[in-house]
């Protein structure tokens, strides 16, 4: 987290004109905002927000023939986001949403004109990228709520419209104005009032505005204050209206091999779609890259699918398995998963019970942090340029051995067992793996293990010594949420060998209401619509309002509507269902049902 949007290195940047000639001269004493403390006062122009504030000027009150698709625009939704975009000097519109409740910021850049269905190029706040102006261009509309910026806007505006007659005054006002601006950004934490909350990423860059969430309207200004928006449109969504895709277009259309025949216990696992099921296209699309790509030399058979609860990750796996004609595997991780548990184990079957060797050996955590100990634990010599494969390779080599050894002296007679996961038997055979919240592991590096099974030379060692080569039908579906208590960011070796990463997005109102009465058989069809805009509602309202402790979305909707059927009231079924998990806390429950469920009910 950084907070410092007027960034040091933008004190060194060329100012814009009227004031490029003040560049190596930027600082003036004895003046400064009122938020100055320090006995010595000083204020200093900075490029970036005399760029910002310059824009608004033009935008705000044009004096020139500039079209008006390059003044930008700047807007706000729901009281609690500012949107802009911003004509940058580069020829680009930067794209920016802030969040006045958290201090967070998305991003795009477009090439105009821009074209909304595709994906914007990154914003990079640092020194070799973006300056910044865009942000500060966003953050006017919160600025000129406080007084004295205010006050200096419009003495700086009244120079600018009267051709800067005393360009010195214009940039002592402009000082004064740029110090307001920093030092309430800055330090925004410690002041009474006047404080701008910024949160921006570390490394600079924004996270990604979504084409899909611009297309659905997510981030359309609901109050349109100056200029005209070619990006974030005001009003509904305008994503063109997609085809159903049918389910004979689908369901066994995408087989890998075509020579190959499944035997009946396999074709018994291999999934069927339930009649609810609306087939949405980014799994049409993966099934397809999974098909057209077999023949290459490297099919495309990795595949992420990120997205809230109740988004259709896991139906969407087992819809590919479906597509692709494919017994269809499951491995759900906890915070304790480890290798083993992906892999397997060899387990010495005594009297048909498990028991252990007394050694003790390093933990796959240790082997990671610390290979070289980790290696001197197993074998009493100490290599400093030992490796962690290897000394994972050793660890199973050793238990291997160890086991061999000591059953081989005693005449007990037991054998070993090796059983196989999920995930083996997946790639042995050739089968769907769908591998459930990896996020949620504690060692983040557990999932690194399979990289070799990921990878183009896709095999892997078991734990007893027999290396396994990777089917060419094996598919890996990796279905996670990174924003839920406990998740944890993905290894980036893992992401990388992902051939598509796709984010599912909550389904449009009439597929949510469709999807809803058909897993419940409610018939009632318009008191279903007002529930499901009841519950986009309140996620949207819990997402404004920082309630981040439980959830709200299609699992929700379903248990409400089945137990509006139940209880025949639609409020006293939402107290025990999407209210309750709305939030574990009892006053953000009354706030969410207070917004947005009296107001509708109550109408």
């Amino acid at each position: 987290m950084a907070n410092n949007i007027v960034a040091t290195w933008g004190f060194k940047r060329k100012l814009p004109e009227p004031f490029e000639d003040y560049t190596d001269h930027a600082i003036f004493d004895d003046i400064a905002s009122k938020y100055c403390t320090q006995p010595r006062k000083k204020s200093t122009l900075h490029a970036a927000t005399l760029r910002a504030v310059l824009a608004y000027l033009e935008l705000e009150n044009p004096v020139g023939s500039t079209p008006p698709e390059k003044l930008g625009a700047v807007g706000t939704q729901s009281n609690n986001f500012v949107v802009a975009e911003y004509p940058s000097k580069t020829g680009d519109l930067q794209v920016v949403v802030y969040n006045q409740l958290n201090g967070k910021f998305y991003g795009g850049c477009y090439t105009p004109p821009p074209d909304v269905e595709s994906t914007p190029e990154k914003y990079e706040f640092k020194d070799s990228k973006q300056s910044g102006a865009a942000l500060l261009f966003a953050l006017m509309p919160v600025f000129l709520a406080d007084e004295e910026c205010n006050e200096k806007y419009q003495e700086l505006k009244a120079h600018r419209d009267n051709g800067y007659p005393d360009l010195d005054a214009a940039a002592e006002t402009a000082a004064v104005l740029c110090d307001n601006i920093y030092r309430r950004t800055r330090y925004a934490s410690g002041l009474p009032t006047g404080g701008v909350k910024i949160d921006l990423p570390a490394n600079g860059v924004l996270s990604l505005i979504k084409p899909l969430n611009i297309q659905k309207g997510v981030y359309a200004p609901t109050e349109v204050l100056h200029g005209d928006f070619q990006v974030l449109r005001p009003g509904s969504g305008f994503k063109k209206a997609q085809a159903a895709i049918s389910r004979d277009d689908f369901v066994g259309k995408f087989i890998l091999t075509a020579s190959r025949r499944l035997s009946p216990e396999e074709e018994v696992s291999v999934p069927t779609l339930a009649e609810w099921y609306i087939i949405p296209p980014e799994i049409k699309r993966i099934c397809e890259h999974a098909k057209l790509t077999t023949d290459t030399t490297q099919p495309m058979r990795n595949f992420l699918l990120r997205g809230p609860a109740g988004t259709g990750k896991t139906e969407g796996a087992k819809a590919i398995a479906s597509a692709l004609h494919l017994p269809y595997r499951c491995i759900t991780c906890s915070a304790n998963t480890e290798v083993f548990d992906l892999l397997g184990q060899i387990l010495p079957d005594v009297d048909g019970k498990r028991t252990r060797l007394q050694r003790q050996y390093p933990s796959f955590q240790e082997i990671q942090l610390d290979p070289s100990g980790a290696y001197q634990k197993l074998t009493g010599n100490y290599d400093e340029e030992i490796s962690a494969e290897d000394t994972y390779q050793k660890l199973i080599d050793t238990i291997f051995d160890e086991m061999h050894s000591y059953y081989k002296e005693h005449t007990s007679g037991q054998n070993f067992q090796y059983v196989d996961t999920p995930l083996v038997e997946a790639i042995r055979y050739g089968y769907i793996l769908e591998i459930q919240e990896p996020t949620v592991i504690a060692n983040p590096g557990v999932l690194v293990g399979l990289n070799s099974l990921l990878d183009r030379c896709n095999s892997v060692y078991l734990p007893n010594g027999e290396t396994i080569h990777r089917h060419p039908d094996t598919t890996i579906v990796i279905t996670t949420n990174n924003d839920y208590a406990g998740c944890k960011q993905m290894n980036q070796s893992v992401i990388s060998r992902m051939n598509l990463v796709i984010d599912l997005d909550e389904p449009d109102e009439d597929t949510q209401v469709e999807r809803a009465m058909a897993v419940t058989g409610c018939k009632d069809a318009k008191t279903v619509r007002l529930m499901t805009r009841i519950v986009k509602s309140m996620a949207v309202y819990c997402r404004e309002n920082l309630i981040t402790d439980g959830c709200c979305g299609m699992r929700e909707l379903i248990s409400w509507v089945q137990s509006y059927m139940v209880c025949g009231d639609i409020r006293e079924a939402a107290r025990y269902t999407v209210l309750a998990s709305a939030s574990a806390d009892a006053e953000n429950r009354t706030e969410v049902e207070e917004s947005c469920l009296d107001t509708v009910l109550a109408a």
